[in-house]
């Protein structure tokens, strides 16, 4: 059980500001862990106190591992998880199916004594309706702004796993040629992942003659002479998501032309995405940003435009009107789309402006609006 005294003491202004500004390096990894925990349970009753509850129930990969500290939830990546979690005022309840329990009690949850176990049957129901008096999906919006301000020890795997993600798409895309196939490419992007301890959730490989869809599934296609790279990897429970383009030989005029707009598209999205503003705000400076830079005005319907980041892919993903607001300390990746065009990166927002996540020095960049971005690698 975590005691209710400690929970008072971490306790944050309003769910989705962080308690405390101090970096991960200032306190031993087990340390800050515990207090990130506490401030979790913390911005989850309060959730609870505002609505006039006594119990949630969590039950997805996206709230369950964040409030477990980033404990892998799955067996299966496309299975549901294998437990879940009722937050009570006095407690925690950990609902796992028995099969799963030792692993995860052994391995991803170290301090279970804060939280009562219950073993479920495998053929049993995980956590049945009604089990408390709100499930997660009752409370979306308030746990999306619990989960946004990313916590030091969050905060500080985030940094490491952006990073990694993008050497792995840098070490991919350095070794390969005109003549590998995309689910080679592919292949070889999710063994850097999976080689690092990274979920590989979304490998994406297009040539040329393929880039007209804008989530292109590798095929047995050569990638030719250029070629986008799309990567989501998870571990810890987040997500990092980024995107990069390597070419062999000289750049065509019109492709170097999009691909620079792009940009000033992205660097519209990025100067919006400020604490305070709704993810609406931020979407619609992003829809306007396609004419002024010189896009067909309604490009921005023909894919969607990515959003806040961290224990989900998107969390959640813009849509015209959402009222999500933005916070300090919340990460975000953008992904404005055209034609042969398309930038992503993991940024985190701080309070003197983003801060790229998926960096990986050897990858070229060019400065837009003062951020470096990433530009294509000629790899010819």
């Amino acid at each position: 059980m975590i005691a209710d005294a400690a929970t008072d003491a971490a306790s944050p202004a309003s769910p989705g500001v962080a308690a405390f500004d101090a970096p991960a390096s200032e306190a031993p990894a087990s340390e800050t862990s515990a207090v990130d925990r506490a401030v979790k349970r913390a911005r989850v009753l309060d959730l609870l106190k505002r609505r006039g509850a006594a119990s949630i129930v969590l039950r997805s990969h996206t709230a369950v591992s964040w409030y477990l500290d980033g404990a892998r939830t799955h067996v299966s990546l496309a299975g549901d998880p294998v437990a879940a979690v009722v937050v009570h005022r006095d407690g925690d309840e950990l609902r796992v199916f028995a099969n799963e329990a030792d692993r995860l009690l052994d391995e991803e949850l170290p301090s279970r004594e804060r939280l009562d176990v219950v073993r479920v049957p495998w053929h049993e129901v995980l956590a049945a309706p009604g089990i408390a008096e709100l499930d997660e999906a009752d409370a979306a919006v308030d746990l999306r702004a619990a989960r946004a301000s990313l916590l030091p020890g969050e905060l500080g795997r985030y940094r490491t796993l952006c990073r990694e993600v993008a050497e792995a798409l840098t070490d991919a895309a350095t070794d390969a040629g005109p003549t590998v196939i995309e689910r080679q490419l592919a292949a070889r992007l999710a063994g850097e992942l999976a080689a690092r301890g990274i979920d590989p959730l979304v490998t994406l490989v297009a040539s040329r003659s393929r880039l007209a869809h804008r989530h292109p599934l590798p095929t047995d296609a050569a990638i030719g002479d250029r070629a986008m790279l799309v990567v989501c990897g998870r571990r810890h429970g987040l997500i990092a998501n980024a995107t990069r383009w390597v070419r062999f030989g000289a750049a065509d005029v019109g492709e170097a032309d999009a691909m620079r707009r792009i940009l000033d598209v992205e660097a519209d999205v990025l100067a919006a995405t400020r604490p305070g503003a709704t993810l609406g705000d931020v979407f619609d400076a992003g829809v306007a940003a396609y004419a002024r830079h010189g896009f067909d005005a309604e490009e921005w319907r023909r894919h969607h435009q990515g959003g806040a980041a961290g224990y989900a892919g998107r969390d959640p993903r813009a849509v015209p009107g959402i009222v999500d607001l933005v916070h300090e300390g919340q990460a975000f990746a953008w992904n404005p789309t055209a034609p042969g065009a398309k930038v992503e990166d993991t940024v985190l927002v701080g309070e003197r402006g983003v801060e790229v996540l998926t960096v990986d020095p050897r990858w070229p960049t060019v400065s837009v609006a003062g951020v470096a971005r990433p530009v294509e690698l000629d790899a010819g």
